[in-house]
């Protein structure tokens, strides 16, 4: 690519709202034009990432032995309304109707589409296993489009689904699957951890599910890792356990004391002069499930916090809200008093960290009061609260083994993969044969990258202050080849090297334009292309040299001519 004819604009300044370095950049180097809020055309060097991307995920996909095919980005509303899924999206699905009033939606995912594929197309086990993909657009309405590609409201994703006669031949093609990942996230040459995650509504029970995420400091998602044991999994469904806990376990009647305008944990244990962890909070939550609202109150150390995503998946419900302070009045409840003690029309939950043996600070269910000396054994009837899993995970805590310390880390979800059973089998009421002739609910997986999301991330992790540090398997080209050179003769030679290096089968951006070298320079920074070759005149008559730049070391190397294409094939081997 000749950029005296190419079509590239790159710009020193960009719009407020690019908040993060991928999309300021992606808006600076030329890869993306803002159409929207949320919508992004794809320039040139843009688009050639993607494909890149999209290459490699094909190439394993393949291998994996899934199978492309391409749904319509308009689905039909029947089939939402028949898995039951068409209210529950809720305003992430845009709807629409045709002329014929009928309901259509832009496909937020195809899980519907697949199962009427697979229905219309498939009666026997001996057709199973299954695996479909494809490559394409989904939309999904989001309030608050940011950080460009990270969570734009149209975007390319590689979505691909399994179907399996039983729970064996799933957990095989899910293993199948998990490897082509791996496979994939390691050709893009990117920096990333395999974690345990929560299914949400995709998945249930106990059926496997993993995130692919992208190492990158500003990642929205925080990782839970220890590196003694291998554990990893993301914070909202990451086990672990406390330790180093200073409890009280004098034994002591319960006692009020006044609090007088002390409402929070940190105000309270400060006034009490007793740290936080020997005090417990109470919070109260709405559960609603279809038409239905009730409320639950959860008991955690003052110091935890809540993991919402834990207390849905507990309680089974469609959404979960902390309870509004009309809500805690019509409880009887007084909000920054509240106590395990309470009594009202709500169930109580304790998280099971919480040492029942131990004594604790806990609200008085009056104004200004809290009370001293609570214990759960002696003071709160068993038939009245249960145990789970709820608070969050933090870094110092040590993995349910006891064999390890964990730490947090930062990453951008890039994959997901799910284990979805029946679900959605069942939802369309499909039925085949299996090998004793009786009908059952084939089991389903569920694989998801998102592809334009990919780019953003992979820029995330890989920049520095002057531009983009690209991986050599997804950069939009190899090579930049700069000429500062005003004399025909040695234009001439530039050409040539421009030529012999696509011969050589690298793709070659070559600034042939009438710019200063400064100007050039930072365009190629600010695009950040794997390696640079600069023909500068005067080294060149002078000394007959050539300059290699690697971007990501920025190591520089001068060399004669002759040896420029053995020495560009040994270091593009190195990256």
């Amino acid at each position: 690519m000749r950029l005296s004819t190419g079509f590239w604009q790159t710009f020193k300044e960009v719009p407020a709202d690019a908040e993060i370095a991928s999309h300021r950049l992606m808006l600076r180097a030329g890869l993306i034009h803002k159409s929207g809020p949320g919508l992004f055309n794809y320039l040139p060097f843009g688009l050639k990432a993607i494909s890149k991307i999209e290459k490699i995920i094909r190439e394993e996909m393949e291998k994996a032995g899934s199978f492309e095919i391409l749904m319509s980005v308009v689905t039909p509303g029947e089939l939402w309304k028949e898995s039951g899924r068409w209210d529950l999206m809720g305003d992430l699905m845009l709807k629409i109707k045709d002329k014929g009033e009928r309901d259509l939606c832009i496909s937020p995912t195809n899980e519907e589409a697949v199962v009427d594929i697979f229905r219309k197309s498939v009666k026997s086990y001996k057709s199973l296993p299954l695996n479909l993909f494809q490559i394409n657009t989904k939309f999904r309405d989001e309030i608050r489009p940011r950080f460009g590609l990270m969570r734009g409201r149209e975007f390319t994703m590689k979505d691909a689904y399994s179907f399996h006669i039983d729970k064996s031949c799933l957990d095989k093609g899910y293993q199948i699957m998990y490897e082509a990942y791996e496979n994939i996230f390691n050709r893009l040459g990117l920096e990333f951890s395999v974690v345990e995650a929560d299914g949400g509504a995709m998945a249930s029970g106990e059926a496997k599910t993993h995130e692919f995420q992208v190492l990158a400091k500003s990642g929205e998602d925080e990782i839970i890792y220890c590196k003694e044991t291998g554990y990893s999994a993301n914070i909202e469904k990451a086990q672990t356990k406390r330790v180093n806990l200073n409890l009280n376990f004098d034994l002591a009647p319960l006692s009020k004391v006044e609090t007088k305008g002390k409402q929070s944990i940190q105000d309270v244990c400060q006034f009490l002069g007793l740290p936080e962890e020997q005090s417990l909070k109470a919070l109260v939550y709405k559960l609603i499930k279809g038409d239905e609202e009730s409320f639950i109150m959860v008991i955690v150390h003052g110091d935890d916090q809540l993991n919402d995503v834990k207390l849905l998946n507990y309680t089974s419900a469609d959404h979960i809200t902390p309870a509004t302070d009309k809500e805690l009045l019509d409880l009887n409840l007084v909000k920054g008093y509240m106590s395990p003690l309470a009594e009202g029309n709500f169930t109580k939950v304790i998280d099971e960290s919480i040492n029942s043996d131990a004594f604790f600070v806990i609200g008085s269910d009056v104004e200004d009061f809290h009370q001293l000396n609570f214990n759960i054994k002696r003071d709160l009837p068993d038939s009245t609260y249960s145990f789970a899993d709820l608070r969050t995970a933090k870094e110092g805590d040590q993995t349910l083994d006891g064999l390890g310390t964990v730490k947090i880390k930062r990453g951008i979800e890039v994959g997901h993969i799910f284990q979805l059973g029946d679900k959605y089998t069942k939802g369309l009421d499909v039925q085949i044969l299996d090998n004793q002739g009786k009908t059952v609910y084939p089991l389903m997986g569920c694989y998801g990258i998102g592809v334009t999301r990919i780019v953003a991330a992979a820029i995330e992790q890989n920049h520095d202050e002057r531009g983009i540090v690209w991986p050599k398997s997804i950069s939009p080209y190899d090579i930049h080849l700069v000429r500062l050179a005003k004399k025909k003769e040695t234009e001439a030679i530039v050409d040539d090297i421009y030529q012999e290096l696509r011969d050589e089968g690298f793709s070659v951006v070559y600034d042939d334009r009438k710019a200063g070298a400064g100007f050039k320079f930072k365009d190629a920074d600010l695009l950040g292309l794997p390696i640079r070759v600069v023909f500068g005149e005067r080294d060149y008559l002078q000394e007959g040299a050539i300059e290699i730049i690697v971007r990501k070391t920025n190591e520089k190397i001068k060399i004669p001519k002759s040896s420029l294409i053995a020495k560009i094939k040994e270091l593009w081997s190195s990256l």
